[in-house]
């Protein structure tokens, strides 16, 4: 499990300026007893207007009964309850079947509109976001492509395009160059190396690659032999002439992009092929946990009928108004059928500079409405936040009282950021947001309870959690606007229904509402790319997805995802343990920035690797240990480190109501985090649980040999 990496964690350092009661100064001779008096009595007059509920402003009417938000199918699947008929969507808009075609309504519904926008610097030092309108960005691909025709790459489904780059205007202009011709877009990871990137380059047989930086095309350069048939390279960022001729003289073509744009506008203008919804328009490769990656192949189609998601949404309708900010790798789902979703509507997409560590800076001055994240971002604002005013006992019971409050707010379905706490008390982590967040997107992994709470109650917008994976496109269910529960999952996306199957080995049966979680709908994937074996164990015969999560379905008629299929092992007393699910139950330990949970079957017990949270535990340890100026590295050696860590593990996971068998009987502390340069994390940031087995040997054989 991997909750918090500083690798990857993107560094909302926001501080002591996290929020408003945190400049309350520490001192408070300062200030006086009569300002934090005052304080005081302003939040405990808070509750003062809760006779006006029905009124007041941000009251959500619930898209369906919130004790009753699925229907049971014949076939025992659910769909949500909005759902009027047994159709499942294929998307939103009639004239909007394919990415080719949304891209040009957003031109139209916008009327010719900003769609892309980056930061460049003026004259003056200032660094705005400068934009391209719909039609400058429709015809930059247009030439694009026209430039790929000319340099003998060919039309149609049996091209491939590779794109190895960060999240940029020109990405996603590359992308519509390869719709423009019924091509099929293959994004290589930007994490990933270039001896990485071989597999998919080889299996797609790309002839043509497009790179943000020299760096990334002279290190598939070396891997060229490799990669017999990539024949040509078009970097973003320009090309010196001694690069060019290192291309040349391995048999390569280099180009800048301006200089490919200008090929395509001398080029000859050959008429457009446009796809229809059930060609291929990319092939993803997922994370390859356990192996060789696989190719997701996942047509038009599949990307606009998972777009119908954002059906649910009447509240935080989008349109060309909207803004959203881009930083979630492009080579990932998630992020571009939301960006699917924006060009539909006219919407206006801003892209980070590139560099992590201004993220916070270019959302401040973007300012966005739409906000797509992921746990690990949360996370980190939500740790953020309570470290500061954990401080003072006073201003930690303000901040609970405001918490209080506005939880009692956001369980009557009243979203809004305009209380007198949320002015008081919220107001600056919104403004390090921009201040005009109205929707905020979560998924990719579990998110704690606790941290959901807090983001809906910090942010005062919709925030809402979806579920799914790259074989669905994205999220095959989502939470409605203004549930507050936490710790579900939400209903299904309008595209499909979702039932549960037995799996008798852990337990879970159907008939209890219980079981494995499969996806059915014009979502669901082609298969994988040259890989029938692998297609046949995940899509059955009728067309079911097994996603190999383990879900119920919740009183409520939501679906709660509880365990893992995959990865589960039996212990020598027969017990099945499932390892995700306990890593994510020890991460809400305070302790533990990154886990991996291990056992075997001639073994009775669990261990652990934990990576501990260099935030934390120097401050834990001086406290509670009353050790202080050691590394990282010296505070894991020490003994009674590592029983405080294993203390509160046991404690996090009793609360959690695992069993004796399920709690890890020793750790190893390490403090080197899991990553994809060190080959333990995949791409997405999924621990290679096979590689992790085989890193820390000595430290599993160590610890069995002396529970022996």
């Amino acid at each position: 499990m991997v909750k918090d990496s500083p690798l990857y964690v993107l560094p909302l350092n926001l501080g002591t300026r996290i929020v408003d009661l945190t400049e309350w100064a520490t001192n408070g001779v300062q200030l006086g007893s009569a300002y934090y008096f005052a304080a005081a009595a302003t939040v405990g007059t808070m509750g003062l207007g809760w006779y006006v509920w029905n009124n007041r402003q941000g009251k959500i009417n619930p898209l369906v009964d919130p004790q009753s938000q699925t229907r049971v199918l014949p076939d025992g699947s659910r769909v949500c309850r909005y759902m009027k008929t047994n159709t499942l969507m294929e998307s939103r808009q009639p004239d909007a079947l394919t990415l080719y075609d949304a891209v040009r309504r957003g031109a139209r519904v916008s009327n010719n509109g900003p769609m892309l926008g980056q930061r460049i610097k003026q004259a003056d030092g200032t660094e705005p976001y400068v934009w391209m309108k719909y039609n400058e960005v429709i015809e930059r691909s247009v030439v694009v492509s026209r430039a790929m025709r000319h340099v003998g790459i060919p039309a149609g489904q049996e091209t491939f395009i590779g794109i190895y780059a960060k999240n940029r205007p020109e990405w996603i202009i590359i992308e519509h160059a390869t719709y423009n011709f019924s091509n099929i877009l293959v994004p290589l990871y930007e994490t990933l190396g270039p001896e990485a990137c071989s597999f998919s380059l080889n299996q797609t047989e790309i002839g043509i690659v497009f790179c943000d930086t020299m760096e990334k095309a002279k290190g598939l350069l070396k891997e060229s032999g490799n990669i017999p048939l990539l024949k040509h390279f078009v970097v973003m960022d320009g090309v010196t002439d001694d690069a060019r001729a290192e291309f040349k003289k391995a048999d390569l073509t280099l180009y800048s992009f301006s200089e490919f744009e200008a090929l395509g506008k001398n080029a000859e203008k050959v008429d457009l092929v446009p796809p229809k919804p059930s060609d291929l328009a990319t092939i993803c490769y997922t994370s390859g946990t356990t192996g060789t990656p696989k190719g997701v192949m996942l047509t038009h189609g599949n990307v606009m009928a998972d777009g119908t998601t954002l059906e649910y949404f009447k509240y935080t309708e989008l349109n060309s108004d909207d803004v959203m900010i881009s930083f979630l790798p492009l080579a990932h789902m998630f992020e571009r059928v939301v960006q699917s979703v924006m060009m539909t509507q006219g919407g206006r997409i801003g892209f980070f500079r590139g560099d992590i560590r201004g993220l916070v800076d270019d959302i401040k001055t973007l300012q966005p409405t739409l906000l797509p994240c992921v746990p690990r971002v949360l996370n980190r604002l939500y740790d953020k936040v309570v470290a500061e005013v954990s401080k003072s006992r006073f201003r930690k019971a303000l901040f609970d009282a405001a918490m209080s409050y506005k939880t009692r707010e956001i369980n009557q379905w009243v979203v809004r950021n305009n209380s007198i706490v949320d002015n008081l008390i919220f107001k600056k982590v919104r403004e390090n947001l921009g201040g005009r967040v109205k929707l905020l997107l979560t998924g990719s992994a579990p998110l704690a309870e606790n941290v959901l709470t807090f983001v809906r109650c910090a942010l005062g917008c919709v925030v809402v959690e979806g579920y799914g994976q790259t074989e669905c496109v994205a999220a095959a269910t989502i939470t409605i606007e203004g549930d507050s529960t936490a710790g579900h999952v939400g209903v299904p996306s309008p595209c499909n229904a979702i039932k549960l199957v037995d799996v008798p080995e852990l337990g879970y049966f159907a008939k209890d509402n219980a079981g494995e979680v499969c996806v059915r709908g014009p979502n669901v994937f082609k298969g994988y790319y040259k890989n029938p074996e692998q297609t046949k164990e995940t899509i059955d015969e009728d067309g079911w997805l097994h996603t190999g999560d383990i879900g119920r379905w919740t009183e409520a008629g939501t679906l709660k995802i509880v365990d893992r299929k995959k990865h589960i092992f039996k212990l020598a007393q027969g017990e099945y343990v499932a390892p995700e699910k306990i890593e994510n139950i020890y991460g809400r330990s305070k302790f533990i920035a990154q886990s991996f949970v291990h056992g075997e079957s001639l073994k009775t017990c669990l261990i652990a690797v934990i990576i501990p949270d260099p935030e934390v535990l120097p401050s834990e340890a001086k406290k509670q240990l009353n050790l202080d100026g050691l590394s990282m590295e010296e505070l894991c050696q020490k003994p009674e480190v590592k029983k405080m860590v294993l203390d509160d593990m046991v404690a996090v996971g009793k609360a959690a109501g695992l069993y004796s068998f399920e709690q890890v009987k020793d750790i190893y502390l390490s403090a080197e985090m899991f990553s994809v340069e060190n080959d333990l994390l995949t791409p997405t940031l999924k621990s290679k649980r096979p590689k992790l087995k085989e890193h820390f040997k000595p430290q599993f054989d160590d610890m069995y040999s002396r529970l022996n």
